[in-house]
């Protein structure tokens, strides 16, 4: 279990551990979805490991396949429960993860549901040459990172 800011077990631990309630929609023995306690709009569901792992990039291999066969069923589990048209799925790396226990958001999506622009503004891109060095500039990180070329076409 992860711990918290004064030492004591992560709010999502807690949750895991019995300790704190939440509202749990979907569970097996790897993975824990419940909704949201302040959600984007209703149904607004989280989906994590029981085991604490802040970040994606910290997630064991051995996790990954658990944590994506129970969000990908809750992507349109969702939207459909909700009779909303779609769902949003979104993961927070730090900067924006209110609680550092790694946690996908599903969020039902309506047409005009208010949510534009709501989670960043966007870039112009540099021209070309601009958007050529910025791929080469990930290439050599995720290479770096799993030892594999990759391409882009």
């Amino acid at each position: 279990m992860g711990t918290g800011d004064a030492g004591g077990l992560c709010r999502f631990c807690e949750i895991v551990s019995g300790a704190r309630e939440a509202c749990v929609v979907y569970e097996n023995a790897g993975v824990l979805a419940f909704l949201d306690h302040r959600p984007l709009f209703l149904g607004h569901t989280l989906v994590m490991p029981r085991q604490h792992v802040e970040t994606l990039a910290d997630l064991p291999d051995d996790l990954l396949a658990p944590l994506f066969q129970a969000v990908r069923p809750l992507s349109k589990a969702v939207p459909q429960a909700m009779e909303a048209e779609r769902a949003f799925v979104a993961i927070n790396n730090r900067v924006s993860q209110s609680v550092p226990h790694l946690h996908v958001h599903g969020v039902p999506r309506r047409r005009g549901d208010g949510l534009r622009g709501f989670f960043w503004p966007r870039q112009k891109c540099r021209g070309p040459e601009g958007v050529a060095e910025v791929a080469a500039r990930v290439r050599a990180a995720v290479e770096e990172q799993r030892g594999a070329s990759v391409r882009c076409a």
